[in-house]
């Protein structure tokens, strides 16, 4: 009887200190990366998709967004448990627009043979079309329409439809969050109904988010509130409601959830379809543009991210988070550069973009604990 007292007393103390060993908060933020097939493979290094897929799997990387949606890459992912954001190129949305059966058509290519082997989780239907192809932008809504409705036909309803915006091209003013609004007259004419076929569809608001590009366009902007760094000035107050900010990101995504209020679609899940800090810049007048300043801001965000704070006017934060991109593109002058990995598949940074270590230490130190608890039992 005293035997078993002792050792319900140890399993007592063992699950105290699992307790207090945990993480109060978790992040309920995926955060996974972009990739897009190089227009031309460097050197004798060949980029097969079923390297990329092994490459994503050994980083622990549980999300990747296929900016051209290739289906050798789709094929590659199969079994990995890596979940995929596919994407419609920008040419095809009137096409899909104008005609169901091509919509049918394209689901049968990049989504059919493949799910749910591949853990397909969302397609955007265009990439700022505002931005790049704004005469695209009347087909919007029909194109993902046609593509939500050839999914429901093949019985397929875990696949959620929706298009990707940019900040700059949809948000003119990020400061104060608060008083942020889309941009007229597109956010009446365009993004309206297309945040009235999300919400009904239970889809989210997809956007290319950076803000190195906002910290380059303001000089009032310190290069700490952009890199998240905690100095006594590095903060923003909005002073419509009390709210301060202590770093850019989370001024930017409450821009946009703000945005969407003025809507009446506030509470509308976020997905930041792309973000980063280049490396390199397009040429010397790029400062900023550096690997340190890169590294800075990518370990930054995702020990935030990880955090689980959230944003000021979302405790949960944002849902799904892409890294821009996982393989940078050949060395060119007038290009930007912001790949994780070097162009031969080698990393350029010297943090860990998963933090599985850490899960697999905290592992080690319970198994070891609870094996000296049966030991000491034994020995009573």
């Amino acid at each position: 009887m005293k035997k078993m007292h002792s050792l319900s007393s140890y399993l007592l103390l063992l699950i105290s200190l699992t307790a207090m060993a945990t993480p109060t908060t978790t992040s309920a933020t995926t955060i996974g990366v972009t990739y897009s097939t190089p227009a031309s493979i460097s050197g004798t290094v060949q980029l097969s998709p079923d390297r990329i897929a092994e490459k994503v799997v050994s980083m622990n990387i549980p999300a990747v967004r296929l900016l051209d949606s290739n289906p050798a890459m789709i094929r590659a992912f199969a079994y990995t448990n890596v979940s995929l954001f596919l994407s419609v190129p920008n040419p095809l949305v009137p096409l899909l627009a104008s005609n169901r059966s091509l919509a049918m058509r394209w689901v049968y290519r990049h989504v059919l043979p493949f799910y749910p082997r591949t853990k397909i989780s969302i397609i955007s239907v265009g990439n700022d079309v505002i931005s790049y192809s704004p005469d695209v932008s009347p087909f919007l809504l029909r194109a993902m329409q046609n593509v939500h409705l050839s999914l429901v036909d093949l019985r397929i309803y875990k696949i959620s439809v929706s298009t990707t915006f940019s900040f700059f091209n949809i948000v003119p003013t990020a400061f104060p969050p608060s008083s942020a609004q889309f941009q007229q007259p597109n956010g009446e004419v365009i993004i309206r109904p297309i945040l009235q076929f999300l919400e009904r569809t239970n889809s989210s608001f997809l956007i290319n988010l950076y803000p190195y590009n906002m910290y380059r366009s303001s000089f009032s902007i310190p290069i700490g509130f952009a890199l998240f760094e905690e100095f006594p000035f590095n903060f923003r107050d909005d002073l419509t409601t009390g709210v301060r900010y202590r770093n850019l990101f989370d001024m930017m995504v409450d821009a946009v959830i703000s945005s969407m209020a003025v809507m009446g679609h506030e509470n509308l899940p976020v997905i930041v379809a792309e973000t980063g800090w280049p490396s390199s810049g397009i040429d010397t007048s790029e400062v900023d543009a550096t690997l340190l300043y890169s590294e800075m801001f990518l370990k930054a965000l995702l020990t935030h991210l990880r955090s689980g704070c959230g944003t000021p006017l979302r405790k949960e934060g944002v849902s799904e988070v892409y890294i821009f991109e996982l393989v940078e593109k050949d060395a060119k002058q007038g290009i930007r550069n912001w790949g994780l990995l070097h162009h031969n598949m080698t990393s350029k940074y010297s943090f860990d973009f998963s933090d599985g270590g850490k899960v697999r230490r905290f592992k080690e130190i319970l198994v070891g604990f609870f094996v000296q608890v049966v030991m000491l039992y034994l020995l009573m």
